[in-house]
């Protein structure tokens, strides 16, 4: 395993880490024993960095990381978020109070005396401009709550706004083959700052992996069926706002990232951890054989020049213009 410095937090974590969204809820059926299981064997491989949130199975996720990690509690970090169980437009769900609450709770669900990273889950933009959430973070850490403070962000733009508050230390980012964007502005500004960036739906929800045709049909509480066009929360988190069936058709052109690799999906991660700006990327997992696969991008080949060229070109003329969403 590599590790890569969180920003300027002091802290390294694994080049491949892992949230845990699939293990909590809404990526179809779930077994905790394989969870647990996948988290263990996940650490043994040198894994020490898991990304959650506290509406993943409403905390479910923040449970299962607690039994898996207890007593490795100094040298597994964990981040986890918060917002989005409240409005994320109304100001007070950003209260001193509310955020408090939120934090208090993952720390009891989590079995833990202060929370590693703790992350905005998406906030509206306009409350990201207002600022006062960041005075709350920083209480939170002065009372020893959190140890550090990052962003999930749904845009480029909300990633620049919070570039310009100095404690926020990550920011997590849709980043992706499919999603390129964030190359341009975000990710120099950031490395400048040295603010680190977690790449999260780093295979596009399964459809940098190769292995699904139109017909395929997801399970009705899988988050790809609920919400392909935005239904329930933005659509970008699915299928990195291309819908299924353009997305299909769009990873049936990049197979060609596979030759001389592992896997389509190590290609995948590969080509994101190839980028200097990236701390980790955080793929998901329901076992064993998820983790294994997903770890084989640290065996996959570099991409070279004419290969990222080749990617970048392929974005910008056939991928670009699909998305859908802010971005």
């Amino acid at each position: 395993m590599k590790y890569r410095a969180l920003g300027n937090t002091g802290i390294k974590v694994s080049e491949v880490s892992f949230g845990t969204w699939a293990i909590g809820g809404d990526w179809g059926r779930t077994n905790d024993e394989d969870a647990l299981k996948s988290i263990q064997y996940a650490i043994d491989q040198g894994v020490n960095f898991f990304d959650t949130a506290d509406v993943y199975g409403n905390g479910h996720s923040e449970e299962l990381l607690a039994k898996a990690t207890k007593g490795m509690e100094d040298n597994i970090y964990i981040a986890t978020k918060f917002c989005r169980q409240g409005d994320i437009y109304d100001p007070n769900n950003y209260s001193y109070e509310t955020v408090r609450s939120y934090c208090e709770a993952s720390l009891r669900r989590l079995n833990r005396e202060a929370i590693d990273l703790y992350q905005i889950h998406c906030p509206a933009t306009e409350i990201l401009k207002d600022g006062q959430v960041f005075d709350v973070l920083d209480q939170l850490q002065r009372e020893g709550k959190i140890k550090h403070y990052g962003v999930s962000v749904e845009t480029v733009e909300e990633g620049v706004i919070c570039l310009e508050y100095p404690n926020v230390k990550t920011l997590q980012v849709i980043f992706n083959i499919f999603r390129q964007k964030p190359l341009e502005v975000l990710f120099p500004e950031a490395y400048k700052k040295g603010v680190g960036i977690l790449a999260r739906v780093p295979l596009a929800s399964g459809l940098l992996t190769g292995k699904y045709s139109k017909e395929h049909v997801f399970e009705e509480n899988d988050h790809r069926r609920f919400n392909e066009n935005g239904e329930a929360f933005n659509v970008g988190e699915t299928f990195a706002g291309l819908g299924f069936k353009n997305g299909v058709e769009l990873a049936e052109q990049l197979k060609w990232i596979a030759e001389g690799r592992p896997t389509m999906a190590s290609a995948a991660l590969r080509w994101i951890l190839d980028q200097q700006e990236v701390t980790c990327v955080i793929p998901g997992f329901k076992n064993i054989q998820q983790i294994d696969s997903n770890l084989q991008a640290l065996e996959a080949r570099t991409f070279s020049q004419e290969e990222q060229e080749k990617l970048r070109t392929f974005y910008e003329e056939k991928v670009e213009h699909l998305i859908r969403g802010a971005y």
